[in-house]
């Protein structure tokens, strides 16, 4: 059939297949029907032909929480060729893929970079369109991966073609992908379309057909047929429940046991015909054989291939599930259940959907799939489902607050201030109120909450631990003492804040304490934060977490060189992890600490890879401060005019919220300026900005990095 008015954005395709080096990719946006696959189509033959190779995958809504589903789809073709890569990658991979035996968590990032590497790779035969459709529905893990491709294909010949629907969110959203907008066919292409579906339609179905479309493809195709739909007394609804209502109506239409078939195919979370067909079996009572799906397929709502069944269009899925009472689908899902009981990741999500009301034992099967999950996103997917089954609030209450600190290493802010504010719903304890605080803060590190809620926090910190809980006290601890630094609390907060830490019966030398110490009394106990942190810098690279608290309790106190030592030895764990908002601030100590000990050369990368994560991950005041970095950086080099750019960028952002290191570090870099330019009175009064504690730019931290450089 000919495509009709779309000449413009097959222009735009075929030069995406005809140089895919040249841009990352195009992100097709529109609603249902409005023809994003028939464009993929024509462009995934286009490129055939043109000698690229193709890969596919697409998103599909019942896979959403399986971990690396679209990825698993995506790079199988390609598994000949895992074995040259580099053998962290291959590792990290194979894991994600379930290829390996092993059960450690892949990271994102290595995931990523061995994806990138293996298309890359074969890319250098010839150039690879990577297709991905409804990337809205991928899952997580996935769509991650892929937007961390296309962030980094710009000099590779390989290009990504995707598709997202209306008003739906995608990590590939922000991903630097050229968006390409699909809206309603013109009125004379509408007309040509339908000419060509049904050239005999009488005048007064025509009219209804073209208005209610409203130039969708799709309902301009299906539409005549339902002509009983169409009636003049036909309520007036959207058109995505128009077209689900046509598709609904013809598959109840078929005979009863081809709709079970139907409905189960539709919730199952795999493709698989012999999957599929023993679930209906367990369904009907009786074995049914492929012949059950026929009518299916003669009504034009699957397809079956090798071995598989795939809908003809998403809304077929999802209108046969809409159409399906509660108990229809309580029962699909139970017969897959039980269809992958050997599968018991897969198994438990049918379990959960099956279960009507609260179900601990399931629940627990959740949290344990949780904990084996290969990637944060279905981690968090697990808990919360978990937290829906719960048999009482304080078990809900904590499975959300746990998701909600996954979602913060994980560097996902609307996902942790949702599963939050889904806890607080709920009677907390003091310990999970505190726990909520302190994730919620996560970000930030409560850079937009008054100072004096320093103090608040530091006393419940002490609560919490009187009442038994120590290791959530010493968190919500560190979360006051970081607020320190990115704001100034005054004297006697800060006494406040050190007290506490003093009564918790933390070894001096624990790095818990060093960075409290370091960052609440920078001046009054640096002497002995550094003493610590020479004798233990000859053991790093044992625990991540341990090498993150000292370089921030190096960095505090003056020690750039120590700084630059422990986070370099944290960030590979963070990154093996893929625990990229830690990664972030890892990266930033650094750059930052490399800066101040003159090694530009190596700072530069490594802050502008803070900066591109920081992005990721949403944490707009780290960004900031990778910025003044960058700044810093540039006036080092003598390039004045990038400095004074990313200076006027970061106070922005800096004067926002009120983030201390950020005003002071923009501050030295004027200073910095100033002194290469000659102007030395503006350098000094740029300097003494930094030790007046009246003005905003005052921030004992840079007070002491200064005074030790």
């Amino acid at each position: 059939m000919p495509l009709f008015g779309r000449d413009t954005e097959l222009k735009d395709l075929s030069a995406l297949v005809d140089g895919p080096g040249d841009r990352s990719g195009i992100l097709i946006e529109g609603e249902p029907g409005i023809g994003k696959s028939t464009l993929v189509e024509q462009t995934t033959a286009a490129a055939t032909g043109a000698g690229l190779r193709v890969l596919r995958t697409a998103g599909v809504e019942a896979e959403s929480n399986l971990a690396f589903a679209g990825l698993q789809r995506l790079l199988y073709p390609l598994r000949r060729e895992f074995d040259a890569l580099p053998s962290r990658q291959f590792d990290a991979l194979t894991t994600a893929l379930g290829m390996s035996d092993s059960t450690d968590e892949p990271s994102i990032h290595l995931v990523g970079l061995a994806a990138l590497t293996l298309l890359a790779d074969s890319a250098t035969d010839r150039a690879v369109l990577v297709v991905a459709e409804d990337v809205h529905w991928l899952d997580l893990a996935s769509a991650e991966v892929l937007a961390f491709v296309a962030r980094r294909i710009d000099s590779e010949p390989v290009a990504l073609l995707a598709t997202v629907r209306d008003a739906t969110t995608s990590p590939l959203r922000d991903a630097g992908l050229t968006v390409m907008r699909l809206g309603p066919l013109p009125e004379d292409d509408a007309n040509a379309l339908l000419d060509t579906i049904a050239p005999g339609i009488p005048a007064q179905l025509r009219r209804r057909v073209l208005t209610e479309s409203h130039g969708n493809p799709l309902a301009l195709t299906e539409l005549p047929t339902a002509t009983a739909d169409l009636t003049d007394n036909a309520p007036a609804l959207p058109l995505t429940e128009r077209l689900e209502q046509a598709f609904s109506a013809r598959g109840s239409a078929l005979p009863g046991p081809t709709r079970s078939a139907l409905l189960v195919a539709a919730l199952n979370d795999g493709d698989s015909t012999i999957e599929i067909l023993t679930a209906t079996g367990i369904l009907l009572g009786d074995a049914v054989s492929s012949e059950v799906l026929a009518p299916a397929v003669a009504a034009r709502l699957i397809g079956i291939g090798s071995g598989t069944v795939t809908f003809r269009h998403p809304l077929v899925r999802s209108a046969l599930v809409a159409a399906a009472t509660a108990e229809d689908r309580r029962r699909a899902h139970q017969a897959l259940a039980e269809t992958l009981e050997p599968l018991p990741d897969r198994q438990v999500w049918h379990r959960a959907a099956g279960t009507s009301g609260a179900d601990e034992d399931v629940a627990t099967a959740l949290e344990d799939a949780a904990e084996r999950s290969r990637h944060r996103g279905g981690a968090i997917a697990a808990l919360e489902r978990a937290a829906a089954l719960s048999s009482t609030p304080v078990r809900r209450a904590d499975r959300l607050l746990r998701a909600a600190e996954l979602a913060v290493d994980s560097g996902h802010r609307e996902t942790v201030e949702r599963l939050v504010d889904a806890a607080r719903m709920l009677p907390l304890t003091a310990e999970q109120e505190a726990t909520a605080k302190w994730v919620l803060s996560g970000f930030e590190d409560g850079m937009r909450d008054s100072p004096a809620h320093i103090g608040e926090l530091a006393a419940l910190a002490a609560a919490v631990a009187t009442d038994g809980f120590p290791d959530a006290g010493l968190r919500i601890l560190w979360a006051a003492a970081s607020r320190c630094f990115w704001s100034e609390p005054g004297p006697d907060i800060r006494r406040a804040v050190l007290a506490v830490a003093d009564t918790f019966g933390i070894p001096d030398g624990d790095p818990r304490k060093l960075a409290i110490d370091s960052i609440v009394a920078p001046f009054e106990r640096g002497e002995e934060v550094l003493g610590h942190l020479r004798v233990l810098a000859t053991s790093t690279g044992r625990d991540t977490e341990t090498d993150h608290f000292l370089s921030s309790a190096a960095y505090q106190v003056g020690a750039f060189d120590l700084a630059s030592h422990f986070a370099g030895a944290a960030a590979p764990g963070f990154r093996a992890a893929g625990q990229l908002g830690l990664l972030t601030r890892a990266l930033a100590i650094q750059a930052w600490s490399l800066a101040r000990v003159g090694d530009l050369a190596a700072a530069t990368p490594i802050a502008a890879e803070a900066a591109a994560f920081a992005l990721e991950t949403g944490q707009p005041f780290m960004y900031a401060t990778v910025i003044t970095v960058q700044a810093e950086i540039a006036a080092l080099r003598g390039d004045y005019a990038q400095a004074t750019a990313l200076t006027t960028e970061a106070e922005r952002a800096g004067l926002t919220a009120g983030a201390r290191p950020v005003l002071a570090t923009v501050q030295l870099t004027r200073a910095l300026i100033a002194f290469g330019e000659g102007r030395f009175d503006d350098a000094f009064a740029d300097l003494a900005r930094i030790h007046n504690p009246r003005d905003p730019a005052y921030s004992p931290a840079l007070r002491v990095c200064f005074l030790t450089e």
